[in-house]
């Protein structure tokens, strides 16, 4: 295969896939969240730190900062969007074990949560 076949095809195969980011609607909203303290390496590439104020969400642009407050006592975290997910039906983010502290939900383990774009 030329180099020519080889550069069409990867372009057919881009403009078949488009990648989506969040449109401005969905970068607010109400859902379930958990948290995870896993070390291990994020869908942005960088490694998993708990004790950083990150978190999943399925389709925000990595880097996006995010105001996030729990709906049961109104405490609220700013964190970083560095992975992908949670993949769990109802849930809109994953935090970091540090951001879930930040607004007492680590005993339960989830919460319902709202969050906004700050950045």
């Amino acid at each position: 295969m030329s180099f020519k076949s080889s550069a069409a095809a990867l372009a057919a195969i881009v403009i078949a896939a488009p990648v989506t980011f969040a449109s401005v609607a969905e970068a607010a909203g109400c859902g379930g969240a958990s948290w995870y303290a896993l070390t291990s390496k994020t869908a942005s590439g960088e490694r998993m730190n708990p004790t950083k104020l990150t978190a999943a969400h399925k389709t925000l642009r990595f880097g996006t900062k995010v105001k996030v407050t729990n709906s049961n006592n109104g405490k609220s975290v700013v964190v970083r969007i560095n992975d992908r997910g949670p993949f769990i039906r109802g849930r809109v983010l994953d935090l970091s074990k540090a951001a879930a502290s930040e607004i007492g939900m680590i005993g339960a383990g989830h919460a319902k949560v709202c969050y906004q774009i700050v950045s």
